[in-house]
């Protein structure tokens, strides 16, 4: 069995570039700005839908998970999405990615509500849609998918 190892001197590799599109990936699809309160929210039809979400599984499996993208191996230890009345919404996680060193992403990003569906709007890194039902909220980012619970 061949074991890889990143070099100290910071030279790029097939398994750093993978680990670090990776949480690049997970970064994006949790967001990078504040965000700007609009009426909707305030007027969403029936299901309230802030509060604090626990991050319990990604592409299917529960956290803690191992996840794969493009590649890249990288463990989801835990998360939590926050969303607030304001029509702004955050998150924190933490991972450890292929170095083992564990690390924890906190972002934050605007949004606009229709009826149980969020369409949030990340700084420099696009859209991302998630849906609420009950204390379910499920979040897609670029085919992965984060399912949180309240």
């Amino acid at each position: 069995m061949k074991t890889h190892r990143i070099g100290l001197n910071g030279s790029p590799n097939t398994i750093a570039r993978d680990a670090t599109r990776l949480c690049l990936l997970l970064a994006v699809g949790l967001g990078f700005s504040a965000c700007q309160p609009t009426a909707k929210v305030a007027e969403a039809e029936g299901e309230d839908v802030t509060g604090i979400y626990t991050l319990v599984s990604v592409d299917g499996s529960k956290t803690p998970a191992v996840v794969s993208h493009d590649g890249a191996r990288l463990e989801v230890r835990s998360g939590v999405f926050t969303i607030h009345a304001d029509g702004t919404c955050n998150s924190k996680m933490i991972f450890v990615p292929p170095s083992g060193l564990e690390s924890t992403r906190e972002v934050a990003a605007t949004y606009t509500q229709d009826d149980s569906t969020l369409h949030m709007q990340w700084k420099g890194a696009g859209k991302t849609i998630g849906t609420v039902d009950g204390n379910t909220f499920t979040m897609n980012n670029e085919g992965m998918i984060f399912v949180y619970e309240k």
